[in-house]
């Protein structure tokens, strides 16, 4: 049986509202669709917020993260409805690790994101930077307002490191966004591969969830016949 239930996770410095055109896609489909505001001020707080939407769910559920939000699906997604997992450009932590020990050692010639230091214990990237970095294929003016309306992201988030991943219970999906300035594209293979997750390359930013939801949304409903 399919699984009709998609829950959606963001990652750092975004919320859930830029899930929106992946959300309009599945719900026309006929996926029960819905969208964690997780508070990114720690992984274990995170992963609660999404173990309450997942604990909604009235059968076998597909639990997307982008970007942090792989973290997140990774600590939570243990959870008895969670059917697949499937991975946006996002990180895909193994037992013990965190998201500071994924980037603590970038590939060679990777480019830096522009992340600003800590501001009371939270995270921004520079606005002057952050379409060419996060969004670099969605329009100019997407791009500012996303960087105007970051969402500060909690040093501890990133420090949060998985107990039992997710992905070495439930079969898992990911999409390599090749054009992905955030998380580089050869760390995101190496994750996925790690995860034997079945892998799909598109030409996209870090933000491809809103650049490509056409893309993201088959990647999630190929994860969701397969259950």
């Amino acid at each position: 049986m399919s699984a009709r239930n998609v829950v959606l996770v963001h990652g750092g410095f975004v919320d859930g509202a830029g899930w929106q055109a992946v959300h309009d896609l599945l719900v026309a489909d006929g996926y029960r669709v819905s969208v964690v505001q997780n508070p990114t001020l720690s992984l274990e707080g995170d992963a609660a917020a999404t173990r309450l939407i997942l604990e909604q769910q009235d059968g076998p559920t597909v639990l997307v993260g982008h970007s942090y939000g792989g973290a997140v699906i990774s600590e939570a997604g243990t959870h008895d409805n969670v059917a697949a997992l499937v991975y946006i450009a996002a990180f895909a932590p193994d037992k013990g690790e965190s998201v500071n020990t994924l980037i603590a050692d970038p590939p060679p010639g990777a480019p830096v994101p522009p992340i600003l230091p800590p501001q009371d214990g939270f995270l921004f990237l520079d606005k002057e930077k952050f379409h060419a970095s996060f969004a670099g294929d969605l329009p100019e003016g997407r791009a500012r307002f996303l960087a105007d309306s970051q969402v500060p992201w909690g040093v501890g988030a990133l420090a949060g490191a998985v107990s039992e991943p997710a992905w070495r219970v439930s079969p898992s999906w990911y999409l390599v966004a090749t054009d992905d300035r955030m998380i580089p594209p050869p760390a995101q293979r190496q994750m996925a591969e790690r995860a034997g997750a079945t892998v799909t390359e598109v030409a996209g930013s870090h933000a491809i969830y809103e650049s490509q939801p056409g893309a993201v949304a088959e990647l999630v409903k190929q994860a969701a016949e397969a259950v």
